[in-house]
């Protein structure tokens, strides 16, 4: 599922994270450092979200869900993971579609990646909008016994304080409040190195999706629940 996406281009010239366009493009380090046997029952983890998940003009098995699994599957575990991504989702519009994609699975995941947010930081939306939004889906999860990861984003500082202060603490808070597991900034990578990102600074590129799985998939197996005995 592909199209617009969130406003990473805005949060790097806010932070003022631009590289210079003569800096050579670093290598980003692999993150399969030696590989088990698949072993265990299958664990089956849902990538809800906007477009970093849908994985934006990549190949099928570039984008985010389709890399982290990889990597989960060379850890020895027996990853499945639906993408369920669509590009340009704002917390609206996943609010929207929970229910649906929840009752169309069928199967009850064991793990929910929840990404949603940045499209409203593009749009201006009112963080107390997003967060009713995000507490929605977070009720419609917890209401299946469906533990959560929240891949967390950060207002730009030329946002204004109030409106950075409210949109960064509402995952953090979120998160405590569901006792859900949290990635505090999922494009933590692209900032530290922007020469992961394509042409219109602000979706990543094969290799800035390899850099996100790298700092993410420790907390995805961490937040899996424990295999029933």
């Amino acid at each position: 599922m592909r199209g617009s996406s969130i406003a990473l281009a805005f949060t790097l010239a806010a932070c003022g994270a631009e590289a210079p366009p003569s800096e050579p493009v670093t290598e980003v380090e692999a993150p399969i450092e030696e590989v088990l046997p698949v072993m265990g029952p299958e664990r089956v983890i849902l990538g809800f979200g906007d477009s970093l998940m849908a994985g934006y003009q990549l190949e099928e098995q570039q984008g985010y869900p389709e890399v982290l699994e990889a990597v989960m599957r060379t850890r020895g575990i027996n990853a499945r993971i639906i993408d369920a991504g669509v590009s340009g989702d704002t917390t609206a519009a996943g609010l929207q579609r929970i229910e649906f994609v929840l009752d169309n699975m069928g199967e009850t995941p064991d793990l929910a990646i929840v990404e949603l947010g940045g499209n409203d930081l593009i749009r201006g939306v009112v963080p107390e909008v997003s967060r009713e939004n995000l507490t929605g889906i977070l009720d419609a999860l917890a209401e299946r016994d469906i533990p959560v990861i929240m891949m967390g984003m950060r207002a730009p500082p030329n946002a204004g304080p109030e409106y950075q202060s409210a949109f960064d603490n509402m995952y953090p808070e979120l998160a405590a409040q569901y006792n859900a597991a949290l990635v505090p900034f999922f494009m933590e990578p692209l900032i530290a190195n922007p020469d992961l990102l394509m042409g219109d600074r602000i979706h990543p590129t094969a290799e800035g999706v390899q850099a996100m799985v790298a700092a993410t998939v420790d907390d995805v197996i961490a937040a899996l629940p424990e295999e029933e005995s």
